[in-house]
């Protein structure tokens, strides 16, 4: 369970082994136990006694920006203790492996853009046949992936960059033939939006970074040291990496609420410059519908487990690995 406090106002304190949020509307306590994680927007606010029940608890404390990415967090001192990890992280990014472990999340990353193109039902004929050039043209690409030789990452990064744009460019176009004309958008736009359907997938894709980020920190590894994106200050490149995997369950959930017509004036709203930003409806429903979305038991490899949980399962795999570069 997540806490959101997105409101502006809203207050969150302790009172013993519980948390109590504060609103105009009243006082709500909540137990500690089950919450996973405490997003705070602009204009909240929590006491230092709720910041130490969480770290107590192990419960992340993120401070969120308006674009739904985290800002900052506080996390428990029991996290990603073990340096052999982050020793064998980096040994990892300068081998042949990092070459092809990039390799592969780009390529599933692909994979996955095919398949969502295919769950959808074509309102005609002709649109089918476009889904089907479009699922062929991205085959081409990954092929150009799975193909591509270099000894570490910086020889075919260029490369992979390339073929990554140009793919997700015709998997955007064509996702653009299921959704209401009025949703329909010109191509990606980030920070900011020019359109909702962007700012959508913006904040989503916010939320996700979070997500993984929280993850790889609970395992050990280090977030800022990246594979094939360079390790900029203050950016958790592996997050950029690693969330190629995942961006597909915030387009699944994005298209899903636009193609159910749900998206209101009410949930956005238009800057003079043109922008666009989810308000505070907006945001709760995206928040609500990716929180139900990823804490779905879904079946990977016999064994069920939530989508959520499978992120974390991922980084813990990571870290085991990378360990043994040392």
């Amino acid at each position: 369970m997540e806490l959101v406090l997105n409101t502006f106002g809203t207050s969150l304190s302790r009172d013993n082994e519980s948390f109590v949020i504060l609103t105009k509307e009243g006082k709500q306590r909540v137990p500690a136990e089950g919450i996973s994680s405490i997003q705070i927007s602009r204009g909240a606010q929590i006491t230092s006694d709720a910041v130490l029940l969480a770290i107590e608890k192990e419960i992340e404390v993120l401070f969120m920006d308006k674009s739904g990415q985290p800002l900052g967090r506080i996390w428990s001192p029991k996290y990603g203790s073990v340096s052999t990890i982050r020793k064998g992280q980096l040994s990892f990014t300068f081998t042949k492996d990092a070459v092809a472990w990039i390799k592969d999340i780009i390529s599933r990353k692909i994979e996955n853009q095919q398949a969502l193109l295919l769950m959808m039902t074509p309102l005609s004929s002709e649109i089918e046949r476009q889904v089907r050039r479009s699922i062929d043209r991205l085959e081409d690409y990954r092929t150009k992936i799975k193909n591509v030789e270099g000894e570490i990452v910086p020889d075919i990064a260029p490369s992979l960059r390339g073929w990554e744009g140009l793919a997700s460019k015709i998997y955007f176009e064509t996702l653009n033939l299921f959704l209401p004309e009025k949703y329909c958008f010109a191509g990606r736009s980030q920070h900011p939006a020019t359109d909702i359907t962007n700012a959508l997938l913006n904040y989503g894709y916010g939320l996700l970074y979070g997500k993984i980020e929280g993850a790889l920190i609970k395992a050990g590894i280090d977030p800022y040291i990246g594979v094939m994106h360079r390790d900029d200050y203050n950016r958790p490149v592996l997050v950029y990496d690693l969330i190629e995997l995942y961006r597909i369950w915030v387009d699944y959930v994005v298209c899903s609420l636009l193609m159910q017509q749900v998206v209101t004036d009410e949930y956005y709203s238009v800057k003079e410059d043109g922008s666009y930003w989810l308000e505070a409806l907006g945001r709760r429903v995206l928040i609500q519908s990716m929180n139900d979305y990823l804490d779905e038991i879904v079946v990977i490899k016999g064994t069920s487990r939530s989508r959520l949980n499978q992120i974390s399962l991922y980084a813990q795999d990571l870290a085991q690995q990378w360990k043994k570069y040392i």
